[in-house]
């Protein structure tokens, strides 16, 4: 580790939903700053304006702040290196593509999109590099005067770094060590587009260095692009400067053939977005905390070596190191992703849980009238939910009479006697000044065994009565909450349709 202060970026392209790869590598970048005490930076890169989709920059703004991994600098709250959108910084880099076309670096390249379709199409696997370059039209191959004619009249064009022949350049990655690449397999790629914008290479370069940032995090698709930037870096006299790289392994499907894209989601029933996207639901829509989605994300690819799997976003920072993250890509596992909520459900403190939970009962018609009554039932029921609309099955009865009942769990084995001893508990209930839960099963058990039947044959019946359905905490704690009156009001109507 280097002594300057640690500086990493998150810097998506606002193309669309932030798909849960990218939401750790912002996650991974934060956990690097905040160990280190350092800063943690949004960028937004909106250099292909073609693919710029009205809404994506703020609803990656909204999914950091959801997983409570808020920058300290980004376009809404600048520092000292605004801007930070990319399309706001545009007058940046020209200059430094001129730069280098000055020293032989890059060139003006002329071509037509139909050219150099037509060259596609007659040149199988066509590179604009080393082999093709002399025979195009650009600064290279054209006479100086004419080049100076074409600019002159404005003519439309690109630069293009000039990727040198037969050299082998090479980094050291933090997650992957040494790492080196031949020049001749790399492409003469453009640096500034037609239109005055840069590419991302360029433009990554130079924000990074202008930024002073110390650490870059992406993932291990952008290695290929690792040879332009690494001679952009030298070309441009900031080789010194240049960030440590983490090239981050993928996030593979669940059967761990190929990277998780979006339409895997689609097609198996799971989201790959944070929060709902155009239709597509989010880990928030579905139900998920944001603690346990971080939680989920973080241990994709990395682990402490302690067998620890439930983690605060505090104790990932105090444990986070990049010598633990694999090398390996880390397979989607939703079943375990859900296991990690209902872990967060469990341990999260009612009166945290309280205002989600009202969400889910009030988007359903229930209306909580008192807070007091809801924390005790969201105690009672938490360890039961997995995801956060599975608070409504649990909780629902306890604010509504069953809609209706699974009866036949209950009337292929109903008799006569089953229906006396409820009429009979219904009188004890009636005559009990309250209704006590330890007090009312002792009563119930001993009741059953007086009228001659198993408890079990009649526990199922009770808790259906109350519930409509074969779950729930504690039949008894359930009566105790309901109260004497509804709990008697609830076996009287059950006995109308069991008996029916």
């Amino acid at each position: 580790m280097s002594d300057k202060r640690v500086r990493v970026r998150f810097a998506p392209s606002p193309t669309g939903g932030l798909h849960l790869g990218g939401v750790r590598t912002a996650l991974f970048n934060y956990l690097f700053a905040k160990k280190h005490n350092g800063d943690f930076i949004l960028r937004i890169e909106d250099t292909d304006q073609t693919r710029f989709v009205e809404g994506a920059e703020q609803y990656i703004i909204d999914c950091l702040n959801w997983c409570g991994i808020t920058p300290d600098e980004s376009p809404v709250t600048p520092g000292q290196y605004a801007p930070y959108r990319q399309s706001e910084r545009k007058s940046l880099y020209r200059q430094y593509a001129e730069q280098l076309v000055m020293q032989g670096h890059a060139y003006y390249a002329f071509d037509t999109a139909e050219e150099l379709d037509k060259n596609r199409k007659e040149i199988p696997n066509f590179q604009y590099g080393q082999v093709y370059r002399d025979g195009l039209r650009n600064s290279l191959s054209l006479p100086q005067h004419e080049v100076d004619q074409l600019l002159a009249d404005h003519t439309p064009h690109v630069i293009r770094i000039k990727i040198p022949a037969d050299q082998s350049v090479s980094f050291t990655d933090m997650i992957r060590g040494r790492v080196s690449f031949e020049t001749n397999t790399v492409d003469d790629k453009v640096l500034l587009k037609a239109d005055g914008m840069p590419t991302y290479h360029l433009a990554v370069v130079v924000d990074d260095y202008l930024m002073k940032i110390s650490h870059a995090f992406r993932g291990e698709e952008w290695l290929p692009s690792a040879p332009v930037h690494l001679l952009l870096w030298e070309y441009l006299g900031w080789k010194a400067d240049m960030p440590q790289w983490a090239h981050l392994p993928l996030i593979l499907k669940p059967d761990g053939h190929g990277k998780l894209s979006k339409r895997d989601g689609a097609r198996l029933g799971f989201p790959v977005f944070a929060l709902d996207w155009e239709g597509s639901p989010g880990f928030s829509g579905m139900g998920f905390l944001p603690e346990a989605f971080v939680n989920f994300l973080a241990t994709l690819g990395w682990n402490d070596g302690s067998g620890q799997e439930i983690y605060t976003l505090e104790e990932l920072v105090g444990k986070f190191s990049i010598d633990r993250i694999s090398k390996a890509g880390a397979k989607f596992d939703f079943e375990k992703a859900k296991w990690f909520n209902a872990e967060w459900i469990k341990k999260t403190k009612a009166e945290s849980l309280k205002l989600k939970v009202k969400e889910v009962l009030t988007a359903k018609g229930i209306d909580v009238k008192d807070d007091t009554y809801l924390l005790t039932i969201i105690d009672l029921i938490k360890d039961r939910c997995t995801l956060l609309p599975d608070f409504y099955q649990q909780a629902s009865y306890f604010f509504q009479i069953p809609a209706e009942y699974d009866l036949n769990a209950v009337k292929p084995k109903w008799t006569d006697e089953k229906t006396t001893f409820f009429n009979t508990f219904i009188d004890q209930l009636k005559a009990a000044p309250t209704l006590i839960a330890a007090d009312t099963e002792a009563n119930f058990k001993a009741l059953a065994e007086e009228k001659g039947l198993k408890t079990g044959d009649v526990m199922l019946p009770f808790r259906i009565m109350l519930v409509g359905g074969k779950f729930g905490p504690h039949v008894f704690d359930i009566a105790a909450l309901l109260g004497k009156d509804e709990t008697v009001n609830r076996i009287e109507q059950a006995l109308v349709a069991f008996t029916a």
